[in-house]
């Protein structure tokens, strides 16, 4: 038997993780809004790009477009599964690489995506004879939507939720086994995917809209939006870390996405400093 939901002034999370559940009979359980989430990242970011090229703001052509969509789909669920598992998992992987593919599980890692989606811009850049920083500079304007709806879904799934709190929003999760067996509840806890949404994705994405549309910095100063971008999301990040329950050990009494934003700041601030006199070449 479940254990019954506890009772109290604070909202308990019943929201479904299947926007759509079909019959036990197929294969495949349903629509997760985890992948409708993907789905609505990717297509903003498409959406984007179709409007940066019409306006001028971007020199790829819609058959460019759809190579560097299919580029940055790729690095992102590649590196995501991977970095998550290396960064998060390590032991379970190294005693079972075959778990890459279990992505019904779950687990994905932000940063883990960023260095796939790097690694797609260099073989796109290199591809197409562009400047790396070029390409760079206006990738990283897509990516803050996809980070918002897939905050939006991790909160949906009543996952990654956030430390005890006492505020009048905070949120009953369920708790969870790997096979979906309800194991209890939290306290109630900080919503802080929905923190994470508003912080790392929308407050983002406007931001370097302004930055790109209203300004000529990715003219005079190639790279600067990309650092700027990585010293943004690595100080959200961080804050962030301060309301969510850590999902994996510590490193040096630092939560693990801390640790690793606190890289990109640095890395951002570096990228920064020399985009005065900024090369084309990654």
């Amino acid at each position: 038997m479940d254990p019954a939901p506890p009772e109290g002034a604070y909202w308990v999370h019943n929201l479904d993780a299947f926007l759509v559940r079909f019959p036990e009979s197929w294969p495949v359980a349903g629509i997760r809004w985890y992948g409708v989430a993907y789905l609505a990242g990717f297509a903003v970011a498409a959406w984007l790009l179709w409007l940066y090229h019409k306006k001028g703001r971007s020199p790829f052509n819609p058959d460019q477009q759809t190579t560097l969509l299919t580029a940055i789909i790729v690095g992102t669920l590649v590196g995501g599964r991977l970095g998550y598992l290396l960064l998060y998992d390590t032991g379970a992987f190294l005693s079972n690489p075959l778990i890459f593919f279990q992505v019904w599980k779950g687990g994905m890692a932000s940063h883990g995506g960023m260095i796939g989606i790097v690694l797609a811009l260099i073989w796109f850049a290199r591809k197409m004879r562009t400047p790396f920083w070029r390409v760079a500079d206006i990738v990283v304007t897509l990516g803050p939507a996809g980070v918002f709806f897939g905050r939006i879904a991790n909160f949906i799934n009543a996952e990654l939720w956030g430390k005890p709190a006492e505020v009048s929003w905070a949120v009953i999760f369920p708790i969870r086994d790997g096979s979906g067996q309800l194991l209890g509840y939290t306290p109630p806890s900080h919503p802080s995917q929905l923190y994470e949404a508003a912080l790392e994705g929308l407050l983002i994405l406007l931001y370097l809209q302004w930055r790109f549309w209203k300004t000529d910095v990715a003219e005079k100063n190639p790279g600067r939006i990309s650092a700027e971008f990585l010293i943004l999301y690595g100080i959200v990040r961080v804050i962030g870390e301060l309301f969510r329950e850590p999902d994996a050990g510590l490193i040096i009494g630092l939560s693990r996405g801390t640790f690793y934003s606190l890289w990109m700041v640095l890395i951002g601030g570096f990228l920064w400093a020399r985009t005065v006199n900024c090369s084309d070449k990654p």
